[in-house]
């Protein structure tokens, strides 16, 4: 048994040789893709150049005084006033009240920051964020070599964080294209460079980590997420793919130290391509309207409306004077698809229809009633300058009369009075049945559903009195409905589905 342990001993040392040799092998024959980004290096020597510091400055009035410090606010006769009038005025050599020695107001002082950008355009193009150069005084582009050169602001699209400046170089510029950036996958390997806290050109790399991110940020989220290091300084610098195509640009990150950790966001180059395009030739965004108000299909609302699996966009509501009236798309329709794409939610639909060029003609897929059908709308112009329309505020005061209420669903319901409507600030123009009150343990408070809101429909059908509406959630009940829909109004006509568990 002695003599076998060092054979076995050697036999082992062999198979962990062969062992090796074969994982060796199998290391080989792997894409060199699939061990890392072998070829980073080479894609940083390639594109750096066109990777641009954006450095701004702006004008902003000094606040307590024009020094480093401000005269304390000191009552009238205190008898620390004369102190601290010596003190400020032997300090900053000026008046103690803030001014100058000639008693003029505090003068503005400039405020510096910088953020990165990169070239699209041999002839000085280049893209960066709104925020990096909102509100400047001046700007200038700082090339990798050092070299500062004026730029101006060609335009921008604060709903995308997205601006374009020019420059006129002094020198060949090296530009970058965009690559498609619905073909990134998760996983893959992607290369950032920026300006991280003011040092300068960076690189670093990372994977993509999601896609289609709604961090809720504006009205078209669909952010790239990486785990690239990203940190305050990267604002407006590219998102590289493999291939040295700029796939997004880099625009926040989440993180509880301002430092990055892991969480980037990036908007996607398909977003950003349109944008800048419409920047250089309009100087300013048009995008498709369709003129409805929309809201989430939940799993509630699909059961009333008969669609599975829950998907699309529900309309809520649609504009007198948009293009989707004269189409004969009404509320209660639920848009599933728009010019042969997919609607899954209504932030598609948002992002799809702002895409679409202004006064192009489309097909609308809308489901109603359970069936689908086709529409043709003619797309206008969304206005930046639309009007946020707020519920009105609602009073306290005591009706006239005690209104007649009756029960369903959790609501004390009644029919639409003078008195009421003085109440509740509700417009003539609306109609249906009113909510007085909401018990606080219901399905109606839980959606939030409160006092002075108006039920206009019931299951798609419009009711005129409490008693429609008991009768139909009764019927439902029998048929063996799980909940019912809701079509309700605040008191300026502002419309939303709401569906309530009728169990």
């Amino acid at each position: 048994m002695t003599g076998a342990r060092p054979a076995l001993s050697r036999r082992l040392r062999l198979m962990g040789i062969a062992i090796s040799l074969s994982a060796a092998s199998l290391l080989a024959s792997v894409p060199a893709s699939a061990r890392g980004p072998d070829g980073i290096a080479d894609i940083a020597e390639k594109v750096i150049d066109s990777v641009v510091n954006i450095s701004t400055s702006q004008t902003v009035e000094a606040k307590g005084g024009g020094g480093r410090e401000a005269m304390p606010q000191l009552p009238p006769g205190s008898p620390f006033e004369e102190f601290f009038d010596d003190f400020f005025k032997n300090r900053r050599g000026g008046s103690p009240k803030g001014g100058d020695k000639s008693g003029e107001m505090p003068t503005p002082r400039k405020t510096n920051s910088l953020g990165s950008g990169f070239i699209i355009d041999a002839s000085g193009v280049v893209v960066t964020n709104n925020h990096v150069i909102a509100d400047a005084d001046e700007i200038n582009v700082i090339m990798n070599d050092g070299t500062k050169i004026k730029a101006e602001l060609v335009g921008v699209d604060k709903k995308t964080d997205i601006a374009v400046l020019k420059f006129k170089p002094v020198k060949p510029l090296v530009a970058v294209k965009f690559g498609d950036s619905d073909k990134l996958r998760l996983g893959e390997w992607v290369i950032a460079i920026g300006n991280p806290f003011s040092l300068g050109g960076s690189v670093t790399a990372g994977i993509v980590s999601a896609r289609n991110r709604d961090i809720s940020q504006g009205p078209y989220d669909n952010y790239i997420q990486t785990d690239a290091s990203i940190n305050r300084g990267n604002s407006g610098g590219p998102l590289f793919n493999l291939e040295g195509e700029v796939v997004g640009v880099n625009t926040l990150i989440i993180s509880p130290t301002g430092g990055s950790i892991g969480l980037g966001f990036a908007v996607p180059s398909k977003t950003v391509a349109g944008v800048v395009d419409q920047l250089r030739q309009f100087g300013e965004l048009r995008r498709g309207w369709l003129g409805v108000r929309i809201q989430q299909v939940t799993d509630e609302i699909a059961e009333s409306l008969n669609i599975k699996p829950a998907r699309g966009a529900l309309v809520a509501g649609v504009d007198d004077k948009g293009p989707a009236k004269p189409a004969g798309i009404e509320p209660g329709d639920v848009v599933v698809k728009f010019d042969g794409k997919d609607v899954k939610d209504p932030k598609d639909l948002s992002r799809v229809v702002a895409d679409t060029a202004v006064g192009k003609e489309v097909d609308v897929v809308i489901i109603r009633k359970g069936k689908e059908e086709s529409r043709k709308v003619t797309l206008g112009r969304l206005e930046d300058t639309e009007k946020v329309q707020q519920a009105a505020a609602k009073t306290k005061e005591d009706p006239a009369e005690k209104p007649v209420t009756q029960k369903a669903l959790g609501l004390d319901l009644a029919a639409l009075s003078k008195d009421l409507r003085t109440k509740y600030k509700i417009k003539d123009s609306v109609k249906g049945v009113i909510v007085t009150g909401v018990d606080g343990n219901s399905d109606a408070a839980e959606k939030r559903l409160s006092a002075g809101d108006v039920i206009v429909e019931v299951a798609q059908e419009a009711v005129t009195n409490a008693a429609d509406i008991k009768k139909r959630v009764d019927q439902l009940k029998k048929d063996g409905k799980k909940s019912v829909l809701l079509l309700v109004s605040n008191g300026d006509g502002e419309l939303r589905f709401v569906a309530l568990s009728v169990q």
